[in-house]
């Protein structure tokens, strides 16, 4: 039977869930604008664009685990919800820092650490309730659509932040927008009919706690797919000094700014669309590994060029291929992962993220300041390669990952509610 490409989208609480995503990730963008350009503006220096990346981070280290728990523990609705109130509760706290201590950055940064505390919690929980919104036959596309949506979200925030500022000349205006952003996805979740009740019904203690961490162990596809976009993405990621590319060598400004950032998430959009009309059929691990290798090459094209064309088609080329990577790995998280177990998982999948991602600004604010800005972009477009030729010697179980369908070894028994936490054989 074929599925159509956009079956996801009949039911209604897909629709607000990816409401949810456009709203919140476009609101997180276009703050992330503002307090890239906000920061380094006060005090010009790329460490300080590494220590975005940092605060946001650690919170995660810190709390994946009690954050899985909860999404596997509680209503994962709820959670979401409570999760984009406090959003927009750190937007309007940016504001007000920004309207009354312009010249100082410490304020700043325990914002983005309370920022790091709830996406923590919001992540295991928004990415564990999809699965449960559309049927098992049509997950895959709903995947592919998903990650569109995001990259979407990518495009949308980062260029609206870029000309909110350039054409407000202030960050409290980005902020005041963002806030307007997170009240709205939080809107849709209240409209959100779903009940996910509680999936996991033993209370905490260590074993569940790790109980993610045992698992993804246990598989290796799944461990090698999260580590191999850790590793490439945390010497690969030029995110974090955009800024500085922007300013001192492309000499394009804020808008500027807002175009670079948004360039990858247009690449990684077409490559979504495209992913969800034609979706991966065969030798899906092997496409991870050679589309890990291209980032690593674009990165280095990026990270040398002083044309804007040129960076800017490097960084659509990597966000495209990065879209392949992201749509293997997601789909293989959650089609190999029981239900009670999907929150957990998804909180052990989104540090390895968060560290490739945050983790990865930091040590790129740490090499630019010690090697300079293109030395530290092209280094590690080189440690991208390297890590990819490891991980291909080093898991070969998902080099022969063939196709990223739902089978009946990740559905479990009802009638013995234990085998939800049991690993898949």
């Amino acid at each position: 039977m074929v599925t159509s490409p956009r079956a996801p989208f009949r039911n209604r609480d897909f629709r607000l869930y990816q409401f949810v995503r456009l709203f919140s990730i476009v609101a997180f963008e276009m703050q992330s604008v503002a307090v890239g350009w906000q920061i380094y503006q006060i005090t010009h220096r790329a460490i300080d664009l590494g220590y975005v990346g940092l605060a946001q981070f650690l919170p995660g280290v810190l709390l994946f685990l009690v954050a899985g728990h909860t999404a596997d523990r509680f209503d994962r609705r709820r959670v979401l919800l409570v999760c984009n109130a406090a959003y927009a509760g750190c937007s309007v706290l940016l504001l007000v820092n920004a309207h009354v201590a312009s010249h100082g950055v410490a304020t700043i940064y325990v914002i983005l650490i309370m920022l790091g505390v709830v996406r923590a919690f919001s992540g295991p929980a928004s990415q564990s309730l999809m699965p449960q919104l559309v049927p098992a036959e049509h997950f895959p596309n709903a995947v592919a659509w998903n990650s569109a949506i995001f990259q979407a979200a990518t495009i949308l925030g980062p260029a609206v932040g870029g000309v909110i500022y350039g054409w407000s000349g202030k960050a409290q205006t980005v902020y005041a927008s963002s806030t307007v952003m997170y009240l709205g996805a939080a809107t849709a979740v209240a409209l959100m009919k779903v009940r996910t009740g509680r999936m996991e019904h033993r209370a905490a203690s260590l074993e569940t706690l790790f109980a993610g961490f045992r698992y993804v162990w246990e598989h290796r596809e799944i461990l090698g797919s999260i580590s191999l976009d850790l590793f490439a993405v945390l010497f690969g990621g030029a995110v974090a000094l955009l800024p500085i590319y922007a300013r001192e060598i492309l000499h394009i400004g804020p808008w500027g700014l807002g175009m670079l950032r948004s360039t990858p998430a247009i690449g990684s959009g077409i490559m979504g669309v495209w992913l969800a009309y034609r979706p991966l059929r065969r030798k899906a691990g092997i496409t991870m590994f050679y589309c890990v290798a291209l980032f690593g090459v674009a990165t280095i094209v990026f990270g040398i060029s002083r044309n804007v064309t040129l960076s800017l088609l490097a960084l659509f080329v990597i966000g495209a291929v990065d879209m392949v990577s992201i749509f293997v790995r997601s789909t293989l998280v959650q089609i190999a992962t029981p239900p009670a177990m999907r929150g957990r998982v998804s909180a052990v999948n989104l540090l390895f993220v968060g560290a490739s991602n945050q983790l990865g600004e930091f040590e790129s604010g740490i090499t630019a300041q010690w090697f300079g800005t293109v030395a530290s972009v092209v280094f590690g477009g080189i440690g991208t390669l390297i890590v990819v030729a490891l991980w291909a010697w080093m898991f070969p179980e998902l080099r022969r990952v063939e196709r990223l369908t739902m089978t009946e070894r990740v559905m479990p028994d009802r009638a013995n509610p234990e085998s939800e936490l049991s690993p898949a054989t």
